[in-house]
């Protein structure tokens, strides 16, 4: 049975952030959080009663409240990559339990995994630029989760409504956080059977199910891409991931970025146009959607085959040192429509890695 983690003393954390903000007055609530060694969260809780309200946990009624908002900035990351996509949280759905969530406005599209959500705060920033608002949601160990923000087009009228009507009764900086658990080891590539994994990839019907093959063959997601064979996987360059993402931006094909966490994925589909290098970062700043991939984070790239009923299905898959997701890239597409050939052209043109 795993301890909670102790939270230190909320006023005496917000002394010290306010003492580093000073000193580096450009630095974001998550490194600032890391640098104090504490979570985002609690740092988040420390700012009660200054800009900050603690709202309900009763997200099947909070995540369709976003829609009051009007046009809004969903925020989702992960270690290495950012992605903000503006546009109207509607056609949002919690599952009977609770555990699993979707929102799939044609703009605001999310995979919601809520079971592990635990906070979730109101912030109202003062910064050079006016007033930011934004509602913060947390894990059990304090990572953010997703971020929603208020923009110039937003109901900001509505902001002070949502707040009340969800404001906790207690005001407690208080957070149950509890130890990450530790990931089991992977199997050792010699106990798989790689036959029946390979035969499994190429009966695939449907993208989702892919996930669903890894658990039963108990593979971390890198290993399986090592196991399947060239004809399903093959590993790329790193250096492939933003060449490819030029290319697409020079030919307007439209794609689907999908950036996530364990707890949200988010994605955009559609075209991407500025796209810019800032020293390790690589950025696309399109007026509706923006990603922050930093580079160095990148340290396996992959492209991948899945069979489906519409035809081979192939996306970019980049991972960090930790075998974790870091992007995914797809060519855009609905289900029941073939993959776009433009998309597999771009994707088919890179060399693969002689391993």
């Amino acid at each position: 049975m795993t301890m909670p983690i102790t939270v230190p003393n909320a006023a005496a954390l917000y002394r010290d952030w306010q003492r580093l903000r000073a000193e580096q007055p450009g630095l974001r609530a998550r490194d600032a959080a890391a640098r104090l060694g504490v979570s985002e969260a609690e740092l988040t809780a420390s700012r009660l009663g200054v800009d900050a309200v603690r709202l309900r946990t009763d997200w099947a009624e909070l995540l369709p409240a976003f829609g009051e908002l009007d046009y809004i900035m969903a925020l989702t990351r992960n270690e290495h990559c950012v992605h903000e996509r503006k546009g109207h949280y509607r056609e949002v759905s919690v599952s009977a339990n609770g555990a699993m969530g979707l929102v799939v406005s044609a703009d605001i599209d999310l995979r919601l995994f809520i079971s592990q959500w635990a906070s979730v705060f109101a912030v109202a920033e003062s910064t050079e630029r006016g007033v930011q608002r934004s509602i913060q949601v947390f894990d059990r160990q304090g990572v953010a989760v997703h971020k929603v923000y208020l923009t110039a087009r937003s109901e900001e009228a509505a902001w002070a409504p949502l707040v009340e009507r969800f404001r906790t009764a207690e005001q407690s900086a208080e957070l149950d956080l509890q130890p990450l658990a530790e990931r089991p080891a992977p199997r050792a590539d010699a106990e798989v059977n790689v036959a029946a994994l390979r035969a499994d990839w190429a009966e695939l019907k449907d993208t989702h199910h892919f996930f669903a093959m890894l658990k039963r063959h108990d593979l971390a997601r890198t290993q399986a891409l090592r196991l399947a064979g060239r004809e399903w996987a093959e590993p790329l360059a790193s250096a492939e991931l933003p060449r490819l993402l030029e290319e697409a931006g020079a030919r307007a094909v439209p794609i689907m970025v999908f950036v996530g966490n364990r707890h949200c994925i988010q994605i955009h589909s559609g075209t991407v146009s500025n796209l810019r290098w800032m020293g390790d970062w690589f950025n696309v700043l399109d007026p509706e959607f923006n990603l922050h991939l930093r580079m160095p984070g990148v340290v396996e790239l992959w492209r991948v085959r899945k069979p489906s009923s519409d035809g081979v299905i192939t996306s970019y898959e980049a991972f960090d040192a930790d075998g974790e997701l870091v992007v995914q890239l797809f060519g855009a597409r609905k289900p029941g429509v073939p993959e776009l050939v433009e998309w597999r052209e771009l994707a088919e043109a890179t060399s693969a890695l002689e391993v």
